[in-house]
């Protein structure tokens, strides 16, 4: 672990800590299942968790519904296993004007600027209701994922608290210390649908390439 995930792994044990007896509220923004299941499992102990699905990113909207669906069956299975009571936000799903931001980088790489800019405007539509709406803390469980750079998640939560009145940022970095390993058992064990590429059509654009690609070598293998 380097020192900068050990830092944002410390953080998260020491705010735990400081709560004492304190359960206090919690939004947490989730993109999809399998990316819910550890962090709402490290969660759930110590705060009052509500979950908030928002993600105009996700195309087409079939495939939104369908990571919606699997999040309301995940919250299910953890009210059924552990007894958290979980709440659900479902926030609206405005797919043309959330993507025009990310249209002018459509070529970036993914994990680039980019994607910067989608994660940002995730979570601070979901600051923005947490602040709204009274909760003491807001995170996202996007620090799981391999996939994202959870330095420069953490930042864009600095940078949102800065601007935010009343709601502290929870500092995570979900994916360490076994919580990936730990995450990717419960959604095995659920049985949840696992997506295969991260939401927004330039990553489903760039994930059929992949797929075609690799077609391509595999056939050209056997001729």
């Amino acid at each position: 672990m380097s020192s900068k995930h050990r830092e944002f792994y410390d953080a998260s044990i020491k705010a735990i800590e400081e709560l004492g007896e304190r359960k206090p509220s919690l939004l947490l923004h989730g993109c999809c299942g399998p990316c819910s299941c550890f962090p709402l499992y490290f969660l759930c102990p110590h705060f009052n968790v509500t979950l908030y699905f928002g993600n105009s990113n996700i195309y087409p909207k079939e495939e939104y519904l369908k990571r919606l669906g699997e999040v309301k069956k995940l919250l299910e299975f953890l009210k059924r296993d552990y007894g958290y009571e979980v709440g659900l936000v479902e926030a609206d799903y405005n797919p043309e004007a959330f993507v025009q931001d990310l249209c002018p980088l459509a070529d970036e790489r993914e994990g680039g600027e980019r994607c910067k800019i989608c994660i940002e405007k995730r979570m601070n539509e979901a600051y923005d209701y947490a602040e709204e709406r009274g909760f003491d803390y807001f995170t996202t469980v996007m620090t799981v994922s391999k996939e994202k750079n959870s330095i420069m998640i953490n930042e864009i939560g600095a940078k949102l608290e800065h601007n935010h009145q009343k709601t502290r940022y929870f500092i995570s970095d979900f994916k360490k210390r076994g919580g990936y390993e730990k995450g990717k058992e419960m959604r095995i064990g659920y049985g949840l649908y696992y997506q295969n590429y991260c939401g927004c059509p330039f990553s489903l654009r760039d994930r059929r390439l992949y797929d075609e690609r690799k077609a391509s070598e595999a056939a050209s293998k056997n001729n």
